[in-house]
């Protein structure tokens, strides 16, 4: 995730988005799944996301990169801010919902329809060489990208796996000039090339950047990334030159130079260099094929032959990309509903499945956190990177296994590899082939957990186990070292010495919190109890279970007068002044809001609390400000904040005390409200689709909520229909009276029989079946309601 960033649709938007959508279908045709996603949903307010072209899971996001005016700063972690009216440059990666600037924004191409007579890196406020845009102007659909910008071009994008196509359409008479900004990264990189070979219409390069939340701590500012790129023109390019730092060259054919990181972790002011082109000023467009490499140029060329040959329309790079993103889309199928709500839907799946990406080349080859080069085996089909785990372990992984189980033991076997190649260190946050330690936890366990959990075998598991149980029992340097804190401590389990002696992480540590990240760790120990017994260790098992039940050693059923409460604990046992909205100790949240956050011991949890009934009293107080509003984020730290992971379970928590009711009324009010057709329509950094993933289950009714498992907890549906696609046997969700008003469930079969627990087993989500719900707008309190039924809990070993 990142630097959480806090977060209504404009008439001109809702105007726009009709006629997009509008427009992707013909006359007569059908509306198919991809015809419902709007890639600008997200793209203001924080969500993060950006509008341009990407394959699912694909290494090329090749997408604009906004300006506000200065060029040193990207406008969002995404490169893309739907206020910032002002492109200078479309550049070939990202990362969709990030909250920490670094995300790629490598290679900007950008056209220019004036004399290029002094240096882009000169450019310090983007007032020459960049262009104001018109949202009126612009249309985004999942695979195809097009705007025309003020100064007259006219831009269109589309993608492969590994490579992409440009149409830049300059007016006639003008200037036609295009800027290749090799090492405008977005904060920067430390070393970048480029060369043109006019002979043969072709510009070849790299960039070597990182940085990665790198402003925020030492230890990330860094590179650890070389991205190689090769483009190839269809037309002559009648003049060119290139630039160095302040310096123009007129007719270089060669430019070498980063901008480097200043002290802050930016780039370099006036720093980088660069190439542009020339082309005839006709009025032909210009159409340009890029192929990328982590490797080296040759796999950059070999990616693009094998993608988009010689001679490849624009259009049928289009329409491929349309099948494919058709194709994954069609994994869920709903039917009924409004419109909205379709694309809402749609476009939360599309996010949900551009991250982790592919990183391996199509020979196999992927360049490794050893920085040495390495090829796929065995049963791999690809290498992917860009983890964000504390974010993604919650639901995304699920989700994404769930559709593709061999995407998903592609995942997990990649992590492994980068565990290998990282002296067995799994990082929690990823980036290309580089660990930038962001967030708290480990959170790499109960991702595998879950993958594995959802059907995705095809890893090594047992050599994975071995690996993360090491790193669980065996303190590294890294994890006894401050480097990074608090947003970036490097070690895997930070303080991992205090959680072996105390049994908790307390006040003062090597982490970012001492009371996350023993909650962090309890989980991560419980996903390690999962793997431990399906990798045949029953003696693990018991004692990473065991291990699970520490936190309890922070729950103070006296921290406040009538309430307990999780908080940091000094190393001596004693407790620290402490106030229920306190973020001392927490990661991204209050007390009030970490209070919750043990979802493999809920009826443990609701026991310290005095039981069921207290619980669901501390539950009601949550979700509601003091006159009954309900508080789902911005209400103040006592409230909920369901823009951020730390709360996203807590509405299915009313499931555990024999209360669904209220988990089916407060999912639909967050889906009913947080969640809309509209560039803000995301409450928060979508983090690489973990957000999305969120309102994904909900709207089918149903949640992984137990970290490393497969049991579901059951909401209500959104839709009257939705049929789940997947090879080892379909879910059919049948709920004629759905409905944005009817999100009480009265009645439920499951295959034909009669349920009324508020849960389904693994097996169900593992093999498949029907739901059928009889849906109301009116509460039942009893259906679900048997305290014997409620979905299962893991306290620690008796004895």
């Amino acid at each position: 995730m990142g630097w959480r960033v806090r977060r209504g649709a404009s008439l001109a938007f809702a105007s726009g988005a009709a006629c997009l959508l509008a427009g992707a279908v013909m006359a007569g045709e059908a509306k198919q799944p991809v015809d419902e996603v709007n890639p600008l949903i997200g793209s203001r307010h924080g969500g993060n996301t950006f509008p341009g072209v990407v394959l699912p899971f694909g290494m090329l996001q090749w997408s604009p990169e906004n300006t506000k005016g200065t060029h040193a700063r990207a406008a969002s972690p995404s490169g893309y801010q739907y206020d910032a009216t002002r492109i200078r440059g479309f550049s070939l990666t990202h990362l969709s919902g990030a909250g920490c600037r670094g995300a790629g924004g490598d290679i900007p191409f950008m056209p220019v329809t004036s004399p290029v007579t002094s240096s882009p890196s000169a450019d310090l406020t983007d007032s020459v060489y960049a262009s104001d845009f018109s949202h009126a102007d612009e249309q985004a659909r999942a695979g195809d990208y097009r705007v025309r910008l003020a100064n007259g071009v006219q831009v269109e994008l589309a993608a492969a796996t590994r490579s992409g196509m440009a149409s830049f359409a300059f007016p006639a008479g003008q200037a036609a000039n295009l800027l290749i900004r090799a090492s405008d990264s977005e904060v920067g990189s430390s070393d970048a090339s480029v060369a043109v070979d006019a002979s043969s219409r072709e510009v070849t390069g790299s960039v070597t950047s990182g940085n990665f939340c790198g402003y925020l701590a030492k230890a990330d500012q860094r590179s650890y990334y070389t991205l190689y790129f090769i483009a190839e023109f269809d037309q002559p390019i009648v003049e060119h030159g290139a630039w160095h730092d302040g310096d123009l060259k007129p007719k270089a054919a060669t430019a070498s130079g980063g901008t480097n990181y200043d002290d802050k972790g930016f780039p370099g002011t006036g720093k980088g260099s660069g190439v542009w082109l020339g082309f005839r000023p006709d009025g032909k467009p210009v159409h340009v094929r890029v192929g990328i490499s982590y490797v080296s140029l040759a796999n950059a060329r070999a990616n693009l032959k094998a993608e988009i040959p010689a001679g490849t329309d624009i259009s049928r790079v289009r329409a491929k990309a349309r099948e494919a993103w058709n194709q994954a889309l069609s994994k869920i199928d709903v039917t009924g509903g409004s419109d909205e709500q379709r694309t809402t839907f749609y476009t939360a799946l599309y996010h949900s499945l551009l991250h982790p990406n592919v990183f391996s080349d199509v020979n196999g080859e992927y360049r490794g956190f050893d920085q040495q080069l390495h090829r796929v085996e065995g049963g791999q089909h690809q290498q992917y990177a860009n983890f964000s785990g504390w974010d993604v372990y919650r639901s995304q992984l699920q989700l994404l296994t769930w559709l593709y189980p061999d995407v998903g033991s592609d995942i997990a076997q990649s992590l492994y590899n980068q565990a290998k190649q990282n002296n067995g260190e799994w990082d929690r946050w990823t980036h290309n082939n580089g660990g930038t330690h962001v967030m708290s936890g480990d959170p790499a366990v109960p991702s595998l957990a879950a993958i594995d959990a959802f059907g995705g075998h095809a890893f090594d598991l047992r050599g994975a186990y071995a690996s993360l149980a090491k790193a669980a029992t065996e303190p590294t340097a890294h994890d006894l070292s401050d480097d990074g804190c608090n947003v970036e401590c490097v070690g895997q389990r930070p303080s991992l010495d205090q959680w072996l002696s105390l049994h908790y992480i307390a006040t003062t540590s090597h982490s970012w919190g001492g009371a996350a990240e023993t909650l962090e760790d309890a989980t991560a120990d419980f996903a390690l109890s999962q793997l431990a017994a399906r990798a045949g260790d029953h003696d693990g098992e018991r004692r990473f279970l065991a291990r699970a039940g520490y936190w309890r050693n922070l729950y103070n059923p006296t921290a406040t007068p009538g309430a307990g409460y999780i908080q940091n604990r000094n190393a001596d046992g004693s407790w620290p002044v402490f106030a229920p909205d306190t973020e001392d100790g927490f990661v991204e949240g209050s007390a009030s809001v970490y209070l919750w956050m043990v979802p493999f011991d809920v009826q443990g949890l609701f026991d310290r609390m005095g039981g069921r009934a207290k619980a669901i009293e501390r539950l009601d107080r949550f979700f509601h400000d003091d006159q009954g509003h309900w508080a789902l984020t911005g209400a103040g730290p006592l409230h909920a904040e369901l823009d951020n992971e730390p709360s996203v379970g807590t509405p299915w928590l009313y499931a555990f005390a024999g209360q669904p009711y209220k988990t089916q009324e407060a999912v639909r009010i967050v889906v009913n409200t947080l969640w809309k057709n509209a560039p803000e329509g995301i409450p928060g950094n979508d983090d690489l689709g973990e957000m999305s993933s969120w309102y994904v289950w909900s709207a089918l009714g149903l949640y992984p909520a137990i970290p490393g498992r497969a049991e579901l907890v059951i909401g209500s549906p959104l839709f009257p229909h939705a049929r789940v696609h997947r090879s080892n046997g379909d879910v059919t969700i049948d709920a004629p009276g759905a409905s944005a008003d009817t999100p009480f469930v009265h009645a439920l079969t499951v295959d034909g029989k009669s349920h009324d627990s508020p849960w389904l087993s693994a097996r169900f989500a593992t093999e498949g079946g029907r739901l059928y719900f009889d849906l109301r707008a009116q509460a039942n309190p009893h259906w679900g309601a048997d305290s014997s039924k409620a979905p299962p809990s893991f306290p620690p070993p008796q004895g």
